[in-house]
């Protein structure tokens, strides 16, 4: 039996990001189906518009559009219930409910959320602020941090970082073994901006003995040994009590779940509007 072929325009005056994550989303649920996606993006000319619209209509095809211009809305609505093409206007229900309800009129910018702004900048700057002062790399780092994260070795402190970093955040981190130096820097940091991040010992040593086998070495080593383990994270609590700093189990946790906490135990919910 032949996979029934499905195709689906996404149009956008923008980068059509939103519509093919959603369109995405929805065939993921269909493994039968042979789904072909046409992307008509940055559609700037009246004539464009009705070039794709018209291929949607000879592929008998769903579309899905998420455009700002009135004026191109308003033909894409009218094309589609003139032929009887299944549509979604993604942006305009919800557009035209917040001007109604704030009596504001929107920009019509196409491609606001990509805009070059000085909120995309500070972004690249967190992301690089990052990079730089990952795994304790520099301690000067920390006097600068919005967030120090702190942790034994496999508790997501990277992923975190970069995590929040898209957030606008400034995170460093630093790994915690018990036989290593802690930067004094570390106690000039106010405790309300350090994250101490824990998990299970055995969590850990599945994780750790993973890894060793993902080098191609033997993966019982002190590395993954469940004494030097619970041993490593004494040491982390034992400090984390000392600095007085919040403490996270990211045992059963996912890095957005692991990041939501640390914003809201730390009051910085101001900065996560690109979540």
């Amino acid at each position: 039996m032949s996979k029934k072929s499905i195709y689906i325009y996404i149009i956008s005056d923008s980068a059509g990001e939103t519509a093919s994550k959603l369109a995405q989303a929805s065939v993921a649920q269909y493994e039968e189906l042979d789904i072909t996606f046409i992307r008509k993006t940055f559609v700037s000319e009246t004539a464009e518009l009705m070039e794709a619209l018209e291929g949607a209509l000879a592929d008998e095809a769903i579309i899905i559009h998420t455009m700002i211009s009135k004026e191109f809305i308003q033909v894409a609505n009218a094309f589609c219930a003139e032929h009887d093409i299944f549509c979604m206007d993604l942006l305009s229900p919800l557009v035209n409910e917040i001007s109604k309800r704030s009596t504001i009129e929107p920009n019509r910018i196409a491609g606001a959320v990509h805009s070059l702004n000085q909120d995309y900048f500070n972004r690249i700057s967190a992301m690089e602020f990052a990079v730089k002062y990952d795994d304790g790399k520099d301690p000067k780092g920390f006097l600068e941090a919005d967030i120090v994260l702190l942790g034994v070795s496999r508790t997501s402190k990277t992923p975190l970082s970069l995590f929040l970093a898209n957030k606008n955040l400034k995170v460093a981190n630093l790994p915690l073994m018990p036989q290593a130096h802690i930067p004094s820097q570390l106690w000039d940091v106010d405790p309300k901006k350090i994250v101490g991040l824990t998990n299970n010992p055995d969590i850990l040593n599945k994780i750790r003995q993973e890894r060793m086998r993902a080098y191609g070495l033997n993966p019982d080593t002190a590395y993954s040994n469940i004494d030097c383990i619970n041993e490593e994270l004494k040491f982390a609590a034992d400090l984390y009590k000392k600095i007085g700093c919040v403490v996270i189990n990211v045992a059963d946790l996912s890095i957005e779940e692991t990041a939501s906490i640390i914003i809201d135990e730390l009051d910085l919910q101001d900065f996560s509007f690109f979540g």
